[in-house]
């Protein structure tokens, strides 16, 4: 038995996602671009995604993602890492199983410190696929990689909040079925710094709430959106602050580790994805008398994509076993190191594939051009690879905090060092 070996309910549900793959998922990608072509708005609902869904949920393929039994299978990390790489091969088949970001991060928020009434108001229709939601928490005026930065106001006001200040990159929020935001502000400037900051949820139709624009990716028009939305005095009741006054940043914490997991494991799919057509184009396209897979750097490109994937792999599931074992705290440094490699590796086997298909691969025709516009934003979502990076270093250097280098420590003496030097 290896050490990350497939539980058999695991197991059952992978095979049963692989099928569903291939009959519904890839016979419907020309569709499903096809009748977005054909909507008036860029952000709605094409109708082959409703009848995929409705399969998806008939055939028990819904809310995978979710931890909790209540709501769903309550797989384990490890157990979803496989399913949400199959996924990940679309980049639009997650919310077919309902299991698509930021969506899942929401529900979880929802589910751990929402209200009865947000639960039955918001959380129920998600789970069942009714409606979509948002997160609001980066804004264009700080860094908000560094979310102490934060700066949307939410001032107290009686029984209220006044929420004022703007955000961007609020996935989801220009979609019409887009009922809900989390958004998170400064209720407390004076608080400590990791105490200042709180979350509310907001309907997207509050009073004051202007979803300004959506922001092209790479010229691409995302039919998730991403949005820039104002906030002029808006009034959010006190009960819809999460957890409490003060426990925004608790919130984040929380939320950012599954949601970047989640990411990782998808992105594997997609690089699986890019490495099979890189294959399939090298072995039909003939250059100079031979095809391509006989040229000696298309065969090395080939194989360090297999090894860079088996390894991205394998850390990525020791992140989820790590987080199913010891908890999210304790595997901190693995979700971050996946989440700096994960998309990086994609990024160069996507790269590739795209010189391997030639012209043809920046164009719509393949899925490789939109793939790389997404997976590279992933090196800036849910933090950039510098920040994740800094995190890593600093518990690296956490271990030799305070410690004399000395003989027991580096093997050599004092006097070796000074004269070395």
């Amino acid at each position: 038995m290896t050490a990350f070996e497939l539980s058999p309910r695991a197991a059952d549900y992978r095979e049963r996602l692989l099928a569903f793959m291939d009959e519904y998922i890839y016979p419907n990608e020309a569709v499903f671009e096809e009748q977005m072509a054909e909507l008036d708005n860029p952000h709605g609902t094409p109708p082959i995604m409703l009848e995929l869904k409705k399969r998806a949920k008939d055939a028990g393929l819904w809310n995978l993602f979710h931890p909790y039994a209540e709501w769903g299978p309550g797989l384990t990390n490890l157990e979803y890492a496989p399913l949400a790489e199959i996924m990940g091969r679309v980049v639009w088949a997650s919310e077919v199983f309902n299991c698509n970001a930021p969506d899942t991060g929401n529900m979880e928020v929802l589910t751990l410190f929402g209200t009865d009434e947000h639960k039955e108001r918001y959380l129920k229709p998600l789970l069942d696929g009714e409606i979509a939601s948002a997160f609001a928490m980066t804004e264009p005026a700080v860094a908000s990689s560094d979310a102490t930065n934060i700066e949307l106001s939410m001032v107290r006001d009686g029984d209220e909040y006044v929420l004022n200040g703007r955000k961007w990159f609020a996935s989801n929020a220009v979609r019409p079925d887009c009922k809900v935001l989390i958004v998170m502000g400064k209720t407390d400037p004076t608080a400590p710094k990791h105490r200042q900051q709180s979350m509310m949820v907001v309907p997207t139709d509050a009073p004051g709430l202007t979803i300004l624009r959506n922001l092209p990716v790479f010229g691409y028009v995302d039919r998730e959106s991403h949005g820039e939305l104002i906030f002029d005095n808006v009034r959010v009741p006190a009960k819809d602050v999460l957890k409490g006054e003060g426990e925004g940043f608790a919130i984040a914490q929380a939320r950012l580790g599954p949601g970047r997991i989640h990411h990782c494991m998808r992105t594997i799919g997609m690089a699986e994805r890019a490495l099979e057509l890189m294959c399939a184009r090298a072995t039909y396209r003939v250059t100079f008398g031979q095809p391509l897979a006989e040229r000696a750097n298309i065969q090395d490109w080939i194989a360090e994509a297999r090894i860079d994937i088996e390894m991205v792999r394998l850390l990525t599931l020791k992140a989820a076993e790590m987080m199913d074992t010891v908890g999210n705290k304790a595997a901190a440094t693995e979700i971050a190191a996946i989440k700096v490699a994960a998309p990086n590796v994609a990024l160069k086997i996507i790269d590739r594939a795209i010189q391997v298909h030639g012209g043809a691969g920046v164009t719509d025709d393949f899925p490789l051009a939109m793939a790389y516009a997404h997976i590279r934003t992933l090196r800036l979502a849910d933090g950039p690879d510098e920040v994740h990076k800094r995190a890593i270093a600093r518990r690296e250097l956490r271990k030799y905090r305070d410690t004399v280098l000395t003989e027991t420590v580096v093997g050599v003496s004092d006097d070796a060092l000074v004269a070395r030097s």
